[in-house]
């Protein structure tokens, strides 16, 4: 446990450190595109609540409510430069967090893949851990750096070379389902399932590169509602919130 972790603890948590997913969609509340504040106020009040407990904290976020290289492909834009803009995009979302963290008197540093030393740092692993073990939110911004790898991808290594205990993806659904529960009201959802299992039922928990990654490595994965007040600190105490993807 760091020095922050010891002092600033005051419960029993189940994670100590965290690699929280969020996509950029969810950044959008009730909006059709953009980042609205109210949502990115009550994000920062949840990621408060972990904070104080003494979780060190990582975070990853997409860039889908502003600009998807793979839409922009599909529409005729070359791949490779629309992920580059997608890049682009997850840091102004991440910018935008670390607005609304800072606000709430968190400390921050915001890490990107790609150079821009104006608004953020590179992103350097031994400089990412020690902000972590100083007790300061780390935002990872512009993806894996390189164009075909998605926020999700980004997220799994990240959370690897940072040796977080758990990927934390926070979603608009409560957990894994058997089938859409958006459109199959029978939908039956999983507390836990294996990694084995997903695959098998070919499930969608996250892309197959990042999903593969995180197998291979051991690193559980939890889905789960982030919208839902408390979520985010139910589970780091431990209690069975979302659905566990686990060896």
């Amino acid at each position: 446990m760091s020095i922050f972790a010891q002092i600033n603890a005051t419960g029993n948590m189940k994670y100590k450190r965290i690699l929280l997913k969020l996509s950029g969609e969810a950044l959008m509340g009730d909006l059709q595109y953009g980042i609205d504040p109210k949502r990115l106020g009550e994000y920062a009040d949840e990621i408060k609540q972990i904070h104080d407990k003494g979780v060190e904290i990582a975070i990853v976020i997409g860039g889908g409510n502003i600009f998807r290289g793979v839409a922009g492909a599909s529409a005729g834009m070359d791949r490779v430069q629309g992920d580059y803009m997608g890049m682009l995009a997850t840091v102004i979302n991440g910018m935008a967090l670390q607005g609304a963290l800072e606000d709430k008197g968190m400390k921050t540093r915001l890490q990107t893949a790609l150079k821009m030393e104006s608004i953020a740092e590179p992103y350097i692993k031994r400089r990412a851990d020690r902000h972590l073990e100083k007790g300061r939110i780390v935002i990872f911004g512009a993806g894996t750096g390189n164009p075909y790898f998605t926020t999700d991808t980004a997220a799994v290594l990240r959370g690897i070379e940072i040796n977080a205990d758990v990927i934390l993806k926070g979603t608009r659904v409560d957990g894994v389902y058997d089938s859409d529960p958006e459109k199959n009201a029978s939908a039956v959802k999983f507390d836990f399932i294996s990694f084995d299992d997903v695959i098998k039922k070919g499930l969608n928990v996250m892309d197959t590169t990042a999903f593969t990654l995180s197998q291979e490595n051991k690193l559980p994965i939890v889905v789960f509602d982030m919208n839902k007040i408390g979520n985010l600190l139910k589970i780091c105490e431990g209690e069975n919130i979302g659905t566990v993807v686990n060896i």
